[in-house]
């Protein structure tokens, strides 16, 4: 069982003119389903296809062409609710949301807004300084993503890529929860690991994988608490949404840009209106896009096309049983299995294949050594060499963990273990058949120890006398014997071999 025992961290505060007020943030999160087909069609979701190369008859909305659910990603966005602790809905529906873009052929999406398949479920957003917010989930819906327009490529023309039409998408939906810019990214940094975890989508923002429409509203201090008693949305300031943020820096940028800018007008005795905006991280402003729209506005109607949705329980049940282990049980059974602080724990269980890494490194090992080895040495090493991901480390756990198997026996030090390490890094190699082929095996003969002291103390009478009053200088000794011993001996009975020495 997990000890959901936390602090909640304070709401951001901003200091208008006049007053200070707080902010209150929503998150539709849109995330792309991972799976090879898309949503309503055969059509491949590879990225990267030349364009117009992933799009079959339904997805350019050719006469007479019906849209056939693909089960998969139906399945993908019920392991994506259980994976929320969300309620499942036995029962959806699709609906049409009518507008007009160009990169979207139908001349309207096919949604779910009356009727969506996942329900409520919530995501425990832990922060950098001990505090934690859990954050409500209201409702995660299927929709088709549509294409995209290409405007730089000629000055006189706009080109249309229709290849992410029809992609499917689950949008996310959270309440207004989050109080400010550091929550918002955690947040949608631990969506996104979630989602990885169930290998639902691969959080890619850079591909627009992962995209964070993101609601922002201004109020005094107190209202919010009144909104949560009540849950009557009037003590909340009017919101607005910017749109279509696929980096966590600008969303926490954009945020604090738009508070501000809602702050200059209210108490300049303005008003904000409800509309849909956009941040330009060049001028470091957001600008309006376009009135908000209500669902009556799109028109919306169920689609005619498509049945409801109707799945039954025992699937549902089966798909929960073989949920893998996600970030927050994961991370709980490394503290108590391993013996991990919080904070290891937390960067081990960033993502699954460097928990993965660690699990197969620590395994009949100490778990503190693998974990100090994995953090700092690996990861550390891996970011000096072009920031590259532990997936292409050139060390294997076994490898790692032979390194660590001679450093606890005793046949390396620390030192020669790090020398080590390097080379199995750039040359690989067996760690054991490397320290005997290169004579690396730590000295833990004490004759041959004493011998290199005694001729260091021999040779430096006066720091002998300076050690003796001031024992702390011993470790100008040990230094030495370690420089003398090629960094071999073993520094546990070279300290206890000083120790003795100028004791006497």
């Amino acid at each position: 069982m997990l000890d959901l025992t936390y602090e909640l961290p304070k709401p951001k505060v901003i200091a208008g003119a006049k007053h200070d007020w707080e902010l209150v943030i929503g998150m539709e999160v849109h995330a792309q389903v991972s799976s090879n087909a898309k949503l309503f069609s055969g059509a491949s979701t590879k990225f990267g296809a030349e364009p117009n190369s992933n799009v079959a008859f339904v997805d350019a909305a050719m006469p007479g062409m019906l849209p056939v659910i693909n089960d998969y990603c139906v399945e993908q966005a019920v392991r994506t609710g259980l994976g929320l602790k969300a309620d499942i809905n036995l029962w959806s529906a699709f609906d049409r949301k009518n507008y007009f873009y160009p990169d979207l052929p139908q001349g309207y999406q096919i949604s779910q807004l009356y009727h969506p398949i996942v329900g409520e479920g919530e995501v425990l957003v832990e922060l950098g300084d001990g505090t934690a917010r859990m954050v409500r989930v209201e409702r995660i819906h299927m929709e088709q993503d549509a294409g995209k327009s290409i405007h730089d490529m000629d000055p006189n023309m706009s080109f249309v890529d229709l290849n992410r039409t029809g992609v499917c998408l689950m949008e996310i939906v959270s309440r207004p929860d989050i109080r400010g810019p550091e929550e918002a990214a955690a947040y949608i940094a631990k969506l996104r690991q979630i989602l990885q975890y169930l290998g639902t989508c691969d959080g890619n923002m850079q591909n627009g994988n992962l995209r964070a429409d993101v609601n922002v509203s201004v109020c005094r201090p107190g209202q919010y608490e009144k909104y949560q008693e009540t849950q009557d949305f009037s003590h909340l300031g009017t919101r607005c949404e910017i749109k279509n943020m696929n980096s966590m820096r600008f969303i926490q940028q954009a945020i604090d840009v738009e508070a501000r800018r809602q702050i200059a007008i209210i108490e300049a005795g303005g008003t904000i209106d409800q509309e849909t905006r956009l941040y330009d991280p060049d001028k470091g402003e957001t600008r309006s896009m376009r009135s908000k729209e209500e669902a009556h506005d799109y028109r919306y109607f169920p689609d005619p096309d498509l049945l409801p949705l109707e799945i039954e329980q025992a699937w549902v049940d089966d798909i929960a049983a073989n949920l893998p282990e996600l970030p927050d049980e994961k991370k709980a059974r490394f503290i108590k299995d391993f013996g991990l602080s919080d904070y290891d724990a937390s960067v081990l269980t960033a993502d699954v294949e460097s928990a993965t890494f660690f699990e197969q490194t620590a395994k009949g090992r100490s778990g503190k050594l693998a974990a100090n080895w994995v953090i700092n040495e690996l990861f550390g090493r891996l970011k000096k060499d072009e920031d590259k991901q532990i997936t292409d480390s050139p060390v294997s756990p076994a490898q790692l963990g032979g390194i660590i198997d001679l450093i606890s026996s005793d046949a390396i030090s620390g030192k020669i273990a790090k020398d080590l390490f390097e080379i199995v890094y750039t040359e690989g190699g067996d760690p054991a058949q490397i320290v005997e082929e290169r004579g690396m095996k730590q000295v833990t003969d004490t004759g041959a120890i004493e011998a290199a002291l005694d001729e260091i103390i021999a040779a430096n009478p006066a720091q002998v006398e300076k050690a003796k009053v001031n024992p702390k200088l011993a470790g100008w000794f040990v230094g030495q014997v370690m420089k003398a011993t090629g960094g071999k001996a073993n520094p546990k009975a070279v300290n206890e071999l000083v120790a003795k020495k100028l004791g006497e």
